[in-house]
């Protein structure tokens, strides 16, 4: 990709921010859960919104998964994505104390609360390292049991660039696994270029 949405000095930024973030969201769900949760390295990457599908199969393999999405607002904007295994669904579900789904449960709700702890953990992690303040959009079911190329449309955000900030969780002790993928388009970015910028003249 010929065109960075931020500089080089701003995605240095980025990386630490989300490192900072992402272990405060472990150590939160790891007391929510009574787990140890792992995350991975942030990953941030600018991305042509034709190559949407192709990163979240990148991200989370071949197989069928189940997904949600929040819109985010505020100091940052943009949407984020939990995309998560079936097999793994059911296992998170358990960890947070829903009842195994059965003939007139609603798995889709349990994935819609997930998708809100997760993103609300890992975002929140990332805004109070600027001191800002971000809300969320009421969480809304993509689907279940779809191939992971189906999660999103090239076309899902308008534009032809977005930001991509993917991040991996793990519970070792459940042998379960959950990606959380921030998207911010091309017109949201400056928004967060300034306070980036803003946090660069402190250090």
């Amino acid at each position: 990709m010929s065109e960075l949405l931020l500089n080089d000095d701003q995605t240095a930024a980025l990386q630490e921010i989300a490192n900072i973030g992402m272990g405060q969201a472990g150590n939160s769900l790891a007391r929510i859960w009574g787990e140890f949760v792992a995350l991975s390295v942030p990953r941030i990457a600018t991305v042509a919104a034709a190559r949407l599908p192709e990163l979240i199969q990148r991200c989370v393999g071949d197989g069928r998964v189940s997904a949600a999405r929040l819109l985010f607002h505020g100091a940052m904007r943009g949407e984020a994505l939990v995309v998560i295994s079936a097999a793994d669904r059911r296992t998170l579900g358990s960890l947070m104390g829903f009842p195994a789904p059965a003939g007139d449960g609603d798995p889709g709700a349990q994935l819609l609360h997930i998708a809100e702890t997760l993103a609300g953990a890992c975002l929140g992690g990332i805004a109070r390292q600027f001191e800002a303040t971000i809300g969320f959009g009421a969480p809304a079911l993509i689907g279940e049991d779809l191939p992971a190329r189906a999660v999103v449309r090239a076309d899902t955000l308008g534009v032809d660039l977005a930001l991509c900030l993917e991040v991996r969780f793990r519970v070792e002790a459940r042998s379960l696994a959950a990606h959380l993928v921030m998207l911010m388009p091309r017109q949201e970015v400056q928004g967060l270029a300034v306070l980036l910028d803003r946090f660069l003249c402190t250090l």
